[in-house]
């Protein structure tokens, strides 16, 4: 079966609720993402080494932690939190119960990203706002995050890239958007057209988000 025109628009209303599934998904975790992620990146970096939070045990086991889950496949870590996502939000499928699986893979990932963004200001401004007295607290928000802002809204932006494609990921377990559409009507069903309709909402999403990504980073980029 080829790509059918007049069988894509009978698809319509299946596309557009899955399309806004899949933003309800990826919604949900970079909101949870971002509000853990940043403090456990800004921790990563503050307590390492010659910083001036410096503490080891906290860094090292962060820093395991935060390795182990990125370590886990995906699909996998969806699996192995199904438990929890039941506990949390009392049912296993649907977008919500995905969002939670979603949320804790983006977290680590980043985590890391902020992390990787602090480690690439000059430690000159730091030990300049140490010496003028300023409490760790105004570093954090006045020195590092507005030093590393660009860097960090490039960290979101690839976090949403991913949570895309774990999102269409959490459709062959149920998770609802545009991979259950793409599992339960492209490939059980062998239709084309869902298949490569799905496709491109997926290339076209990607696109929007890191072109707009890219845009802010530069717009808020003072350097």
């Amino acid at each position: 079966m080829g790509f059918d025109f007049a069988h894509l628009m009978e698809l319509i209303p299946d596309i557009n609720k899955a399309f806004f599934q899949t933003i309800y998904m990826i919604a949900i975790s970079l909101v949870v993402s971002t509000v853990i992620g940043l403090p456990v990146g800004i921790l990563l970096y503050i307590t390492d080494k010659g910083l001036f939070l410096e503490n080891r045990m906290v860094q090292n086991i962060l820093g395991f932690v935060v390795n182990m889950v990125r370590s886990i496949p995906f699909i996998i870590l969806l699996v192995a939190l199904l438990p929890l996502t039941n506990l949390l939000v009392s049912t296993t499928i649907g977008p919500t119960a995905a969002s939670v699986s979603l949320s804790v893979a983006a977290i680590p990932f980043f985590a890391r990203i902020v992390e990787n963004a602090l480690r690439e200001i000059d430690k000159g401004v730091i030990e300049a706002a140490i010496a003028a007295g300023a409490t760790p607290w105004m570093i954090i928000k006045d020195v590092l995050l507005l030093e590393a802002r660009s860097g960090i809204i490039s960290g979101v932006t690839l976090t949403l890239i991913s949570l895309v494609g774990f999102s269409a990921m959490a459709g062959t377990v149920g998770g609802g958007g545009i991979g259950d559409l793409a599992i339960r009507f492209g490939y059980y069903r062998y239709d084309n057209t869902i298949m490569i309709s799905t496709v491109l909402i997926l290339i076209i999403l990607v696109q929007v988000i890191q072109l707009l990504g890219d845009y802010i980073a530069k717009v808020v980029d003072k350097r």
